[in-house]
């Protein structure tokens, strides 16, 4: 029987990535084929170490009739393993976060993108199938001389996004707009801008606003330093929540009970939690940048500049304007129709028999 080894650079809860991969091995495994998660146990968070395989007990495993299927995101040992494992190889390419972005809060995590994007352009001609989850990602492979790249849009399980029954849970509600952001503490997340747009917001509309971050800032507690200093300085730091990462069930009620998602993001491949937005009708704005356009797909409201009085003004009237609100929200429910996971994952399941 075939086997299918997803090898992932690292693995952990409430991480897109590993979402996506512990989707897939269901999927491999509804199929009727092994599969199985490979990952460096010192790279795992330590509950999910139950979940993976460690690199040495691939290389005694994988038989030249399997599937190795790299998860390429940022620079690691895995990566180089890959390149030797004597099998079928595909790779489904993330983006790897430009490491000029990090170089300031966190070095180290720079030198790794930067291996990386290294990694990336050896690895050109390795794999016999390769994907990106944009067509944003797919040109930044193209040209590092990859051919023949396909785009396949990362597989959400909508499932966890519903509310259940028996475990719903209530996000605190306070007077004033409820401002969420969703994604890691990051300086290519531009939280800075954020703030400021909050600090307008406040200022010019609504006294009451807050701004909800909801992501995790291991690692880059200087960047952390820096925004709450900066919320200080602006006099918005009682409006100001790091939420952290927060469960499954606890992020469905702060979307379910927020106003507006709004991204500053300055690079994105894919920004999976636009979508999660639009499933939960939220109003999403969102910076048009790397991959944002394309995960929009002509829904919520688009911007090229951060003129933050304009973005101010703009976020009011989806906050008042109920008939602007619901041709917004009509618009993303649009979106959300043509997102289609099991038509992709039916894709993909032709694209690997190809194999045979």
């Amino acid at each position: 029987m075939r086997a299918v080894y997803q090898l992932l650079a690292g693995f952990s809860r409430r991480d897109a990535i590993s979402n996506e991969a512990l989707l897939l091995r269901s999927l491999f495994r509804s199929w009727g084929w092994k599969a199985a998660i490979c990952c460096d146990p010192s790279c795992t968070h330590p509950e999910l170490r139950g979940e993976i395989i460690a690199p040495a007990e691939l290389q005694q495993r994988c038989g030249t009739e399997d599937i190795a299927f790299l998860h390429l995101s940022i620079g690691s040992d895995i990566n180089d393993l890959f390149a030797e494992l004597p099998c079928h190889k595909v790779i489904l390419y993330h983006n790897i976060t430009p490491p000029e972005f990090l170089e300031a809060v966190n070095p180290g995590l720079a030198a790794r993108l930067r291996r990386g994007r290294e990694q990336m352009a050896r690895l050109a001609g390795t794999a016999r199938l390769v994907l990106a989850d944009s067509r944003y990602n797919a040109a930044e492979l193209e040209q590092h001389g990859y051919r023949e790249v396909q785009v396949m849009p990362i597989l959400l399980d909508l499932e966890r996004l519903k509310p259940r029954a028996a475990s719903r849970i209530r996000a605190r509600r306070r007077s004033g707009a409820s401002i969420l952001f969703v994604g890691r503490c990051a300086p290519n997340k531009r939280l800075e801008h954020l703030i400021l747009l909050l600090a307008h917001y406040r200022r010019y509309c609504d006294g009451n606003a807050r701004l909800v971050l909801v992501g995790s800032y291991a690692g880059m507690e200087k960047y952390y330093c820096l925004l709450v200093a900066l919320a200080r300085k602006l006099g918005v730091d009682d409006a100001v929540e790091f939420a952290g990462s927060r469960p499954q069930a606890e992020l469905n009620a702060i979307y379910r009970s927020s106003k507006v998602f709004v991204s500053m993001s300055e690079h994105e491949g894919f920004c999976v939690p636009i979508l999660e937005a639009m499933y939960h009708r939220l109003p999403v704005m969102a910076y048009a940048a790397g991959a944002v356009p394309e995960t929009m797909g002509g829904a919520g409201i688009l911007f090229s500049e951060k003129d933050f009085p304009l973005l101010a003004e703009t976020l009011e009237r989806i906050v008042r304007d109920a008939t602007l609100r619901e041709a917004v929200l009509r618009r993303q429910d649009q979106r959300m129709a043509q997102y289609d996971p099991a038509r992709e994952a039916r894709r993909l399941r032709q694209l690997l028999q190809a194999f045979d």
